[in-house]
């Protein structure tokens, strides 16, 4: 068990990296996601069969001590698969509980290897991954977003976990029977913390997310399809500050924010870029100008699109890029400084 239990993590987190696209709505990364889902209902009614000795030949008891390793690497790789996908659409700012939520289920898989085995455990942490997996998946189908997407992702999570309870009740009748109101009041607790998450802003809006965003000096979309952005050079470390630079102007000068939302094939959205301004008096953000804008998914680098503020005052600056219910999927922010000389500058095609 000292062995094998963190090879269990190692193997899914590998299975993982081999498997698992950069985009959730390929048919490969659903597959490997589901397979573990598959692989971890059918490990649970296993474990509870040779528990109860309704399995009881030598083969079935030699396993039993396996079975819980094989339930960890199918969490493992949830786990894994969740922090990947989720981390690349969250904004830090707002959803970094449901993200370092995650990742605590992912570094704490190696020691659940013992609590595999038990019914008022496996159950609730069933429902956790099946919620965390329908509420991107459903959208990946039905090519909709929101909070009633949202709802029904939370229907069907809750219907699919009831259905393995009725499989179980049949199965193993005094173990779900001795379990049933721990397990109801867990899924309970469960259920309601992700409606406060959600409705509070702090799960990512997967399957959207934030591909590339900046601030501009200008932008022009050349007749190829691709924009010419012009900005001011950032420093090497530019992986730490694309997101929270320094906007030089001369007086009466125009801003432009560009950003490029990956939205699954077959989904048609409304964003918007919300162009907020701190004030130091209030101590507050206030929103200054809001532009709304479709976006077509299915590709790679996301949806480009940008918006413009005109006679730009100096101060803190945030742009957020938001969906049409309000969902935060990532923000610029910059500082506006007043330069009496026109600054150095450089252009991209992106």
């Amino acid at each position: 068990m000292r062995y094998v239990s963190p090879l269990a993590l190692i193997a899914g987190f590998i299975s993982d990296n081999l498997f698992l696209t950069r985009r959730v709505d390929l048919l490969r990364t659903n597959a490997l996601l589901f397979s573990y889902l598959i692989i971890g209902a059918g490990s649970i009614i296993l474990i509870n069969l040779i528990q109860t000795g309704r399995l009881r030949s030598p083969f079935y008891l030699k396993a039993l001590p396996l079975v819980p390793l094989v339930a960890q690497f199918a969490f493992g790789g949830l786990f894994s698969g969740y922090l990947s996908l989720y981390s690349r659409s969250a904004s830090i700012s707002v959803s970094w509980i449901f993200v370092i939520g995650i990742a605590a289920l992912l570094l704490g898989n190696e020691r659940f290897a013992h609590f595999y085995g038990r019914f008022a455990f496996q159950i609730p942490l069933y429902f956790t991954v099946l919620f965390s997996f329908f509420i991107f998946f459903l959208p990946v189908v039905f090519h909709k977003i929101g909070p009633g997407m949202f709802l029904i992702s939370g229907v069907v999570s809750l219907a699919t976990v009831a259905l393995l309870l009725f499989i179980l009740e049949r199965l193993v009748p005094e173990v779900e029977a001795a379990n049933r109101t721990k397990v109801a009041r867990a899924i309970a607790v469960i259920y309601i913390l992700f409606n406060i998450l959600y409705f509070t802003g702090a799960i990512p809006p997967l399957p959207l997310a934030l591909k590339d965003a900046g601030v501009y000096h200008q932008i022009v979309h050349q007749s190829d399809g691709t924009y010419a952005l012009t900005c001011e050079p950032l420093p090497w470390y530019d992986i730490f500050v694309r997101y929270n630079g320094t906007y030089h102007i001369q007086s009466g000068g125009n801003a432009y924010v560009y950003s490029a939302v990956f939205a699954p094939s077959g989904l048609s959205v409304v964003i918007l870029h919300e162009w907020q301004r701190y004030d130091t008096a209030s101590k507050r953000w206030v929103t200054t100008d809001t532009v709304a804008f479709p976006i077509q998914g299915g590709r790679d680098g996301g949806y480009r699109g940008y918006s413009e503020k005109t006679s730009i005052t100096p101060g803190d600056w945030r742009v957020n890029v938001v969906t049409q219910y309000g969902q935060l999927i990532g923000r610029i922010s910059f500082s506006v400084i007043t330069s009496t000389t026109t600054p150095a500058l450089e252009t991209t095609s992106n």
